[in-house]
């Protein structure tokens, strides 16, 4: 860390501060010692003291006790912060009740140790002394860059610099890079011993540049003077990323500092040892140098701090590589399936957790739509089919569906939240995680400073910075009602099969990534839908600037625009105030223990700021400021940049045309997570289309296959899915394949517009096939489906390379699709015997729930389907018609029939259910209205009856309340 030197103003305010300490320590109990003496009665008082009448005199003194009291609590809060203080160890402890007591303490004892030695170790809002807390927090880069582990130990250091420093800091650095970087003045040679690693700080070639040469990007000096020579351990400087602890480093002729070392007669503090060793290395240092320019800092250092992102050391056994992260897509999937890939875009396919959450939230908004379309009509509804997607938007919904890892999300979710639960019930804070990589479905946690010992099943990693949780140790968790500990984690990439996820809400300071304005959209196109839709959050705002493609339809709850930086800083600046303010107002440190613990609040929530655009040097400065506290209180901030040289920037990453994603300080170099404008445009599109406030009054779609209910059209291929799975026309397989050749055919079935061969492939075998296995698979499927009399294949491939079924080949779904259309708009329409008829038809064919007797398992896929959703509002839809149909006729008994029917199959449509209740008060029989309503009061359970039911309930039986007592 550069060290700050104490101004004139630093002294005047460590005297006022030993000023107010004594004063309100010393004085305030003189004072009322000697003015006003012992307020309490001298003995125990009698009931005639009780009755006597309160005068001036008895209200001071009650006043007094008051002043000790708070004078006492005021006591314990400077002892607290002086013991945390001097000690440099921890966070202070809380005094109960204290609040703004001990938060003035706090700054009094801070400001008045600042010209000390222990100046580093203070907690936050020491420099605010004297000045409005929200309003002048103006950190410095270096500041900036410190990690969250090390953030209340160094907000000192934060909040003394100004925004001045800042842009002194960066003209100096704009004033070196113009001049090449070389070093200016020449002196004695010295030498810097690399440090051991003290706790999470790692020493980097960048920090000692930053600390002697006073700019981190001089590291590459650094590295030229010592590339290529033996070091007294024998090994080599071959890369800028990879140093020892031990090496010695020849410094450029301009640096200065105290650790340094002046030779061959100027080391008076160094061992004979060391002496001898930089004395050898000294006689290294006319070789001939190499030319290669260094990329990178440490081997586990992030630029200008102490932030280490670092590979997880894996024990893989041969061969058994998988895709990055996930434990469900296979690397084999991918690649195998590469032959037939049609045009799928491979950015989804390879991105697990994105797609699955895409995916999950594009089921929940169609789901939505659909309700919410159903519930919302009167008489039943028209039409029950969501639009089909075609084009780009086709092919991106099969990449969500093959690239998907719904397992891979919930499993990193449970895991998550299972740790957040063993901490909290072990009392231990939650650990400043800064990334979480995932690999062969291990779970590898990389903590901002070491945290002990971490609660089982989790284990130590590679060092005290590493926890792991292995897949199986996962699988045994179970959901937990606590908050999700996490919420900013979002992948980035794949490094050696590993899939990184960086946890933007613990950066300190902000993240910047460079490179061509495409690339760096790409980039943040796939960062804003995954944390828009990912399944290991609660809640979060996002909030982005500079974005081309509006994402917003993605998330309406999370997401929103601005229009530029201007009126970001001006958002971010009142968020920043209010956090920090109810943390101060909590007595919370920072969002964590806010977020997790008991008075969990939404105010604990992430919030993530995602730039685009490259901000101007004013605003940039600006962010850093803001950004400099931002991990203590949620925020994050990813801003990309044209240069590559942003103020403040925490972590400097890049993004290149061939989609690597580098951060060389940080010692990583990614295989980019991507989301192209192409197939984000395609995305939005999906999501619009699913939008339930989208054009609610156009015309209703049309199902996608409908069948020829005439006697003529007598299908070749009946398959029975609404209820238990039957086929017939066809012969039963023999042997282990007949149930992978039945669970073909029912995706299928429900798949009329086609299923790409790579959807069917990754629904069967989930965890990944080869290519053989899964052309082996679809010619036994063409055989076992055989050909129509004229010669035409049961299963064809269309254009497009999509599996299609013969019309000959039908399903129960699809006949009860075409009944219930040919009711409500085709000849039912017109003619009423020919309605009842088709609705009791379509009724009839309803026994259950779809695949009702599925084995464990298998058709896992059903869970991105949304036919498990519109086959009960089918049904109740069918059911409501045909009573309506009844009623007409005042059959009130058939029309319960029909209604009951349905319930058989939609449980828990109210619409039935109060239709049911007026087709029962038509009979006439108030006992059978009463023993029905007492049935709906026992299935509603605890949450009640709904507010629509119970008036319904009033206006058909308005003693029911009473008339149900009586029964029960």
């Amino acid at each position: 860390m550069r060290i700050r030197r104490r101004s004139f103003g630093d002294f005047v305010k460590a005297f006022f501060a030993f000023v107010a300490l004594a004063v309100l320590l010393v004085g305030v109990p003189g004072a009322l010692a000697t003015q006003i003496g012992w307020p309490l009665p001298n003995g125990v008082p009698s009931l005639d003291w009780l009755q006597q009448e309160i005068t001036v005199h008895t209200f001071l003194n009650i006043l007094t006790v008051i002043v000790w009291l708070a004078w006492a609590q005021f006591t314990a809060c400077v002892l607290v912060e002086m013991k945390a203080a001097l000690s440099g160890v921890g966070v202070p402890g809380r005094v109960p009740g204290a609040g703004p007591s001990q938060l003035l303490a706090r700054q009094l004892v801070a400001a008045l140790l600042l010209v000390g030695a222990t100046a580093a170790s203070f907690a936050p809002g020491l420099s605010q002394l004297g000045q409005n807390y929200d309003a002048n927090q103006k950190p410095t880069v270096a500041a900036a860059q410190q990690t969250p582990g090390g953030l209340f130990a160094q907000q000192q250091e934060q909040a003394a610099d100004t925004a001045a420093a800042l842009a002194d800091q960066a003209s100096h650095a704009a004033a070196h890079a113009d001049a090449g970087g070389s070093t200016a003045k020449q002196g004695d040679t010295k030498y810097y011993r690399i440090q051991p690693p003290e706790g999470r700080h790692h020493d980097s070639l960048w920090e000692i540049a930053q600390r002697h040469l006073g700019d981190g990007r001089r590291y590459k000096e650094i590295f030229e003077l010592n590339k290529d020579r033996v070091q007294p351990d024998g090994s080599k400087l071959s890369e800028a990323s990879l140093i020892r602890p031990g090496w010695i480093m020849e410094m450029p002729g301009d640096a200065r500092g105290g650790e340094l070392v002046e030779m061959p007669d100027e080391a008076p503090n160094v061992s004979p040892d060391v002496q001898q060793q930089i004395s050898d290395y000294a006689r290294t240092g006319d070789h001939a140098q190499g030319g290669g320019g260094a990329q990178g800092g440490s081997d586990r250092a992030q630029g200008g701090g102490t932030a280490q992102v670092s590979l997880p050391d894996q024990q893989r056994p041969a061969g058994s590589g998988s895709e990055a992260g996930s434990g469900h897509q296979q690397a084999t999937n991918v690649g195998a399936e590469s032959d037939s890939s049609f045009g799928l875009p491979g950015a989804l396919l390879t991105a697990p957790l994105l797609a699955a959450g895409l995916l999950g939230a594009l089921g929940r908004r169609r789901r939505q739509a659909l309700w919410q379309s159903a519930f919302g009509s009167v008489g039943g509804r028209r039409g029950m089919e969501p639009p089909t997607p075609s084009g780009d938007a086709q092919d991106v919904q099969d990449a969500l569906l093959v690239g998907a890892d719904p397992e891979g999300v919930r499993l990193l979710d449970r895991s998550l939240r299972g740790l957040a639960a063993s901490l909290a019930e072990e009392s231990r804070a939650l650990p400043v995680v800064y990334a979480a990589w995932l690999s062969n479905g291990d779970l590898h946690l990389q903590l901002a400073q070491p945290a002990g010992k971490p609660p089982a099943p989790w284990q130590q990693g590679q060092d005290q910075t590493f926890w792991m949780l292995s897949r199986t140790d996962a699988e045994r968790y179970e959901d937990v009602d606590t908050a999700a500990p996490y919420p900013g984690l979002v992948s980035l990439g794949t490094m050696d099969d590993s899939r990184l996820l960086l946890n933007l809400e613990a950066v300190p300071g902000i993240v910047s990534l460079s490179g061509r304005e495409a690339d760096r959209a790409a980039v943040f196109a796939s960062v804003a839908a995954e944390l828009a839709t990912n399944g290991w959050s609660d809640r979060m705002t996002i909030t982005l600037v500079g974005f081309g493609e509006d994402l917003t339809p993605l998330a309406p709850n999370r997401i929103r625009h601005l229009e530029d930086v201007e009126a970001l800083v001006e958002t971010m600046e009142a968020e920043t105030r209010q956090r920090r303010g109810a943390l101060g107002a909590a007595g919370h440190d920072s969002v964590l223990t806010g977020r997790t613990g008991p008075a969990q609040h939404t105010r604990w929530a992430p919030h993530l700021v995602l730039l685009a655009a490259q901000p101007s040097a004013e605003d940039a400065v600006t962010l850093a400021e803001l950004a400099a506290d931002a991990s203590r209180l949620g925020i994050g901030y990813l801003v990309g940049t044209e240069t590559g040289d942003l103020p403040g920037a925490a972590w400097e990453m890049e993004i290149t045309g061939q989609g690597k994603l580098l951060a060389p300080l940080l010692g990583l170099e990614l295989d980019a997570q991507l989301l192209p404008v192409a197939q984000q445009r395609a995305v939005v599109e999906l999501f619009v289309e699913a939008d339930p406030e989208r054009e609610t009054n156009r015309p209703a779609n049309t199902p996608p296959f409908l069948v020829d209910i005439s006697e003529q059209g007598r299908p070749a291929v009946y398959a029975r899915l609404v209820g238990p799975y039957e086929i017939i026309g066809l012969d039963n397989p023999d042997g282990e394949r007949s149930a992978l050749l039945h669970e073909a055919l029912a995706l299928l079935l429900l798949h009329r517009e086609g299923v790409h061969p790579r959807v069917l492939s990754s629904a069967l075998w989930p965890r990944g096939v080869t290519g053989d296995v899964r052309e082996s698979m679809l010619e036994r499927l063409r055989a076992w489906l055989g050909t129509d009399p004229d010669g035409t294949p049961r299963l064809a491939t269309d254009g497009s390379g999509r599996l299609t079924l013969a019309k000959t080949v039908v399903s129960d779904l699809d006949v009860l699709r075409s009944l219930y259309h040919e009711a409500t708009q085709g000849k039912g329409v017109g003619s009423r015997a020919v309605r009842g008829r088709l609705l009791t038809d379509a009724l009839v064919l309803v026994r259950g729930p779809l695949l009702a007797d599925r084995p464990e398992g298998r058709y896992r896929w059903l869970t991105h389907e949304i036919v498990d959703a519109q086959l009960p509002l089918l049904v109740a839809d069918t059911g409501l018609a045909l009573c309506e149909f009844h009623m007409e006729k005042n059959r009130a008994e058939k029309a319960i029939e029909a209604l009951n029917a349905a319930l058989r199959t939609a449980p828990a449509d109210e619409r039935l259910w109060h239709e049911l209740l007026r087709a029962t008060h038509a009979t006439g029989d108030s006992d059978r209205l009463t023993a029905l309503a007492t049935d709906l009061i026992g299935r509603s359970g605890a949450r009640g009856l709904p507010p629509r039911t119970e008036a319904l309930l009033d206006e058909l039986l308005p003693a029911w309340r009473d008339a149900i007592a009586a029964v029960g």
